[in-house]
């Protein structure tokens, strides 16, 4: 599918730092941290476990506020939630309303906003289809598997056609089957739509797999220690992509700057 790359938004992060006050003392996460990303892009963010990966996109979503530094999309200093935004995390059995079927768990992002009940009905409808729920619509989250209730958030942040999706380890609740499926069916749905995607992932091969580029946080506080151009063929086919040599290749320069 041909990708509209105009239809996304632009990023900058411009000397960002975040900071904390963790007993009485202020501890530096994120520290002169710059990088941009071009509309419909797809950037994966990896680095250790509680390195500041998901402090970092919260910061750009405009749910944590910088203590250096901004944010801008589309040239806007970022100063409170976007709402251009969507965001999927991995725990999916909490984003749900287990009482509100899927239609109407999908439906959510429209409460209070001025759109008809027709056009409301027809975007859940096309989000519903477009993540393969078509026979599950009347359904509950709790009747449903691991994977199905995470293609519902992803309907979900997607039903009001943002231009700037994040996803903060979206896969990592689901098991590896589940997991190639939904990457296969999100990397579609971004490209398809031109989204402009931040993607956090401690898993190398999904981050090279899905990714335009890959981001190494490192150190602490963290910044960038690396900016890797992933120059592999779209569409791309699980199994196919990863024996490429240059996969493997790109692989093991993640595997290297993540260790160091």
């Amino acid at each position: 599918m041909k990708s509209d790359q105009d239809s996304g938004l632009n990023l900058v992060v411009k000397n960002l730092g975040v900071s904390y006050i963790r007993k009485n003392s202020n501890t530096s996460v994120i520290e002169n941290l710059s990088f941009d990303v071009n509309p419909g892009e797809v950037v994966a963010i990896c680095g250790l476990s509680g390195i500041g990966k998901s402090t970092l996109v919260r910061t750009i979503a405009g749910l944590v506020r910088p203590s250096q530094g901004e944010v801008l999309i589309d040239s806007q200093v970022i100063n409170g939630p976007i709402e251009s935004l969507g965001f999927v995390t991995q725990d999916y059995s909490r984003s749900l309303f287990p009482w509100l079927t899927v239609e109407k768990n999908i439906a959510l992002p429209f409460k209070g906003k001025d759109i008809s009940a027709s056009e409301r009905k027809s975007r859940v409808q096309a989000a519903i289809e477009e993540v393969g729920l078509t026979e599950s619509a009347r359904l509950f989250p709790w009747q449903l598997s691991g994977g199905m209730q995470q293609r519902v958030a992803i309907a979900r942040a997607l039903v009001m056609k943002p231009k700037f999706l994040i996803l903060d380890e979206p896969f990592a609740s689901v098991d590896v089957y589940v997991r190639l499926d939904l990457e296969d069916l999100v990397s579609n749905l971004v490209h398809s739509h031109g989204t402009t995607t931040l993607l956090v992932t401690h898993d190398v091969d999904e981050a090279i797999y899905m990714a335009d580029r890959v981001l190494v946080l490192s150190g602490s506080p963290a910044q960038l220690s690396l900016d890797l151009s992933v120059n592999l063929k779209r569409p791309r086919v699980q199994m196919q992509t990863r024996s490429d040599a240059t996969f493997l290749t790109l692989r093991d320069q993640l595997h290297a700057s993540i260790r160091s």
